[in-house]
């Protein structure tokens, strides 16, 4: 597996726009459709976010098979060796979701584009209407444990003292007011941070510096020294809470893509609300 520096996970626009030219670059852009046909970066490759995801109803956030995301990942270009920087046009949930995805499969030549397309277009950056067709890629997902968690695996660590659960979802989700599973709440212990806590609007939505985001999570007692494991409705906004945690250099992070899909509309699972 290839090493990767927390520095690295996060990179500006304005590094990017200076690396536009280098060879083994790849840009994946999980923007919407319309948004993407109208100004992309130069040379970035569209992907569909559905393409990485796994339904099976109620359950909406699941990872594919092995095979679907090799057959994915190598359509849009990618090789073992291939560096990645992903982006999308609405805060970082599907690009980090994507980049999960990568690391669960051991892929981890990756970075994050800081404020993504907001930032880019609001700092007037190079874009294209130009169609781009990806060259062939070869790449095999081999998933790796270490980086995701099952529903049966979580309900064994609820009272470790050495775990700390992180909800990403609304506080109206996590207290259970806003209910979009057969019950609302959230699941024992956990400690809920909104997604949207993590973006700066005034600094074109990009995270926020590294010594604000540690003292919200300290505040919250989610420290790197446990094992931190994010949900939220499917994995799409605790995968840029994964991503967060990741860049500040949290050494044992999981991401539970059945989420909160999984555990509300299972009758057996403990939750607390308020």
């Amino acid at each position: 597996m290839s090493q990767q520096t927390t520095s690295s996970i996060i990179i500006e626009p304005e590094q990017l726009e200076q690396q536009l030219e280098q060879d083994n670059l790849l840009i994946v852009d999980l923007s919407n459709r319309a948004n993407y046909v109208q100004h992309h970066i130069p040379g970035a490759i569209r992907l569909e976010c559905s393409s990485i995801l796994a339904h099976r109803r109620p359950v909406m956030g699941l990872l594919p098979s092995n095979l679907q995301l090799s057959e994915v990942l190598s359509d849009i270009g990618m090789t073992s060796n291939t560096r990645v920087v992903a982006c999308d046009d609405e805060g970082g949930g599907k690009a980090s979701r994507f980049l999960w995805t990568l690391d669960v499969v051991g892929h981890t030549k990756f970075s994050l584009l800081n404020g993504g397309m907001r930032a880019w277009l609001a700092e007037d950056r190079p874009v294209s209407d130009e169609p781009v067709s990806p060259s062939a890629g070869d790449f095999t997902a081999r998933r790796n444990e270490e980086h995701i968690i099952n529903k049966e695996q979580l309900l064994q660590c609820l009272e470790d003292p050495d775990i700390a659960l992180l909800d990403a979802r609304s506080p109206a989700e996590f207290r259970g007011d806003d209910v979009r599973a057969a019950r609302g709440g959230h699941i024992p212990g956990a400690a809920n941070l909104d997604w949207i806590k993590l973006m700066d609007p005034g600094c074109n939505m990009r995270l926020r510096p590294e010594k604000k985001l540690r003292g919200i999570l300290e505040s919250l007692a989610i420290t790197p020294d446990k094992t931190v494991i994010v949900y939220c409705q499917t994995h799409h906004r605790s995968s840029l809470t994964y991503i967060a945690l990741k860049s500040l250099g949290y050494p044992s992070i999981k991401g539970y893509a059945g989420a909160w899909s999984e555990w509300g509309n299972d009758p057996e699972t403990p939750i607390s609300a308020g």
